[in-house]
């Protein structure tokens, strides 16, 4: 066992700590009288797996770097979000900062939208799903949330990319991060805008933390590119 793969297993306690506390979140904005968890639970989900990106071997200190700042501006929007009041139109700011942070990193590991047919799926999504909401979007959020579908739908296309273009388990673990992020904001925004789905806490959190669980574990690779052993 290499030193790197030794170190990683020493993280192993990561997944459980961090699916007890999402649990844990879920159940506060799911069952009646007991949103406090969500509010404790919410932010330290978000920052545990900040944490285990620091403290994760890695060998890419400029992707480490780079997902560590888009995982603390999500901790930022986590926030905002959940605050009392309107304050969508920050947590949309620091999510929309947060997923160039994540092209950053995935830019470190590929060239732009190479090869192009992952980008052009995405743009198909973005805009099925742009086109579903816009009627029902405030006309003062409009430009907001269309800058940031653009984002998003280029930081999920670049990590698609680079799995393409580079296949590996650190690139592929990305690739499903940008997937389900694309799934868990069209939830969030179709509930929030157009109709609601039931549980729509529960899905949009669900499918949100394994888009940030799987772009953290994207971090620890080896020196040859492969994927450390995963925490």
């Amino acid at each position: 066992m290499t030193d790197l793969a030794a170190r990683s297993r020493k993280f192993m306690w990561w997944r459980p700590l961090v699916g007890i506390s999402a649990l844990l979140a879920i159940l506060g904005a799911e069952a009646v009288g007991l949103l406090g968890l969500h509010y404790l639970f919410k932010p330290l989900t978000t920052l545990l797996i900040a944490l285990m990106v620091w403290r994760l071997p890695a060998h890419e200190p400029v992707y480490r770097r780079a997902v560590l700042i888009g995982l603390l501006l999500s901790l930022l929007g986590d926030v905002f979000l959940m605050l009392p009041g309107d304050w969508f139109a920050f947590g949309l700011g620091s999510f929309l900062l947060a997923h160039l942070a994540y092209l950053r990193a995935l830019r470190s590991r590929g060239a732009w939208f190479k090869p192009v047919l992952p980008l052009l799926g995405y743009v198909l999504i973005a805009g099925g799903v742009l086109a579903y909401l816009w009627p029902h979007v405030p006309g003062e959020l409009k430009a907001p949330v269309a800058v940031y579908v653009i984002a998003l739908a280029a930081m999920a296309a670049q990590a698609a990319c680079v799995f393409h273009a580079r296949p590996g388990i650190a690139a592929r673990s990305a690739a499903w991060g940008g997937l389900f992020f694309v799934v868990s904001d069209a939830l969030l925004a179709i509930d929030r805008f157009a109709s609601p789905i039931p549980h729509a806490a529960a899905w949009v959190l669900a499918t949100y933390w394994l888009a940030q669980w799987s772009i953290a574990r994207s971090v620890s690779v080896t020196r040859d590119g492969d994927f450390a052993p995963p925490p």
